[in-house]
């Protein structure tokens, strides 16, 4: 059992972060609200996306059903993946970014399946509410996944002789994310650069017996 304690409290950790934030964001803000704490390089911005991390869209009613119905597949197979690791002692650094990929997408899935029918809709006029009387926005499995952080590092103008988008303003990093979608890009980045320390070969020497010379 000692072996799950620090991915089950990565897990826990994360999932009780991701979640406080979002709904306090719900209930606090409206939609496009910002507080800057660094300045116009690094904010809280209230969005909601139907689609996939990062702010990517995947469309339609049954668009979005066949997305969380996948996530909830995909979030089951890790979850597997975590506990067979765990017991096939694999390295521990492993372990954890797995976990912390279950634990990201746990915390997405939960507002796709439940937020629709938690809260009312959010609006630019007005925070949403919890359990409100005349129902939520959606039904089960139609929620929106709330983003808040937004870092526009760099700004600027794309010059007239860049191909495709001369002249066009770009933003980096432009995404809004959440604490789950962070957790799932930590995981997945840990474990493409340590991949050869997690999944490196023991070689096993092997030992021979001795031959013993009997002399007649």
């Amino acid at each position: 059992m000692k072996a799950y304690t620090k991915p089950v409290l990565a897990i826990i950790l994360i999932l009780l972060a991701d979640q406080a934030l979002k709904i306090w964001i719900k209930l606090n803000m409206t939609l496009g609200q910002e507080f800057k704490f660094l300045g116009d390089r690094g904010m809280i911005h209230f969005t909601e996306n139907n689609g996939m991390a990062f702010g990517m869209e995947f469309g339609g009613v049954a668009g979005k059903l066949a997305l969380t119905l996948f996530r909830i597949v995909a979030v089951s197979l890790i979850g597997y993946g975590v506990v067979y690791l765990i017991k096939k002692k694999y390295h521990r650094g492993l372990i954890l970014n797995v976990a912390l990929i279950f634990a990201g997408a746990l915390g997405n899935i939960i507002d796709s399946t439940f937020y629709g029918i938690l809260f009312s809709e959010s609006s630019y006029f007005q925070p949403a509410k919890l359990l409100p009387e005349q129902g939520g926005y959606a039904g089960i499995f139609q929620g929106k996944v709330v983003d808040m952080f937004y870092f526009p590092l760099v700004q600027g103008t794309f010059p007239s002789w860049f191909p495709i988008w001369q002249n066009e303003e770009f933003i980096f990093f432009r995404p809004v994310f959440n604490i789950a979608d962070a957790a799932i890009s930590i995981g997945v980045i840990a474990i493409l650069i340590w991949q050869k320390r997690y999944f490196k070969e023991e070689k096993v020497e092997e030992s021979y017996p001795h031959s013993e010379i009997i002399e007649e």
